[in-house]
């Protein structure tokens, strides 16, 4: 299965598993696209690599005055780990930063060209996942972002398209405007006053990245804000409901989970950007 992000800039992908009457016969070549593909990543001139936390980084540019961001992404992992009570990922994550769009475009298409262009993906194969990226002003925002992604998806068996992508949103901001300095929120705050913000039940009906417009993102964006920063009932089930799924225990949907914790669930919502 292939996801993703419906958004022009940024995307995710699950590389397409080989229908069944064919595996065996690629089953030897997948092995040797495999090791090219590390060989590629290996014969490439990189200026400069570094670790950031579970993030292994291989730069064409200096990452010296990036250093700050690379230690956003090292302290990521421990405000979700804090957050959300899951555990850290053991995978690493091979990330590759490029400083133009010409030498991003080409790394991408030597490795993956069937996957089509934006300026960061996040890509999960059968193994460990792997990050591309370039620089622009929204680097830092695109960065923490697909590192969320990483991060969830190594810690959890499945995520949530709806919560993958609002948790996403959440911490693709830096710490100090997590929860109030998102460009969503005044939007957020209308729509929550109005009676306008996509229920759970519809939000979590969506099971394709191309089903998610720019309305579902700030929708799921406001129900990840609501969990975290509303009531601690709300909180609680999230932290209840990833645990379930971690455990390959049946989640079900979390909307009806969470009404049973506030059952005035709607009302819940908009008071909680009400204030």
């Amino acid at each position: 299965m292939v996801h993703a992000c419906s958004q022009p800039s940024t995307g995710r992908f699950r590389l397409p598993v080989p229908h069944r009457v064919a595996r065996a016969v690629l089953f030897a070549a997948s092995i040797l696209i495999a090791a090219l593909a590390a060989s590629t990543a290996r014969s490439q001139d990189w200026l400069d690599e570094r670790p950031a936390g579970p993030f292994h980084c291989h730069a064409d540019f200096r990452l010296d005055p990036y250093q700050p961001l690379l230690d956003d992404l090292a302290y990521l992992q421990s405000d979700l780990v804090r957050t959300l009570a899951i555990e850290p990922t053991h995978e690493s994550v091979e990330l590759y930063l490029f400083a133009d769009q010409e030498a991003y475009v080409r790394y991408l298409k030597s490795r993956y060209p069937q996957v089509p262009y934006r300026r960061a993906l996040y890509i999960k194969d059968r193994g460990p996942g792997e990050m591309f990226a370039q620089i622009g002003p929204a680097f830092e925002i695109d960065l923490r972002h697909e590192a969320t992604h990483a991060l969830l998806h190594g810690s959890l068996p499945t995520v949530p398209l709806w919560l993958d992508e609002g948790l996403a949103k959440y911490f693709e901001q830096p710490r100090d405007k997590r929860a109030d300095g998102n460009p969503y929120l005044d939007k957020v705050k209308e729509e929550a006053r109005l009676g306008k913000i996509f229920k759970l039940s519809t939000l979590e009906s969506k099971r394709d990245l191309r089903q998610m417009g720019v309305a579902e993102y700030r929708n799921s964006w406001a129900w990840v804000h609501f969990l975290l920063n509303g009531p601690p009932e709300a909180h609680d089930e999230l932290v209840q409901y990833l645990a379930d799924i971690r455990a390959h225990k049946p989640a079900g949907h979390f909307a009806p989970r969470l009404a049973r914790r506030l059952p005035d669930l709607d009302a819940e919502l908009a008071r909680h950007f009400s204030e």
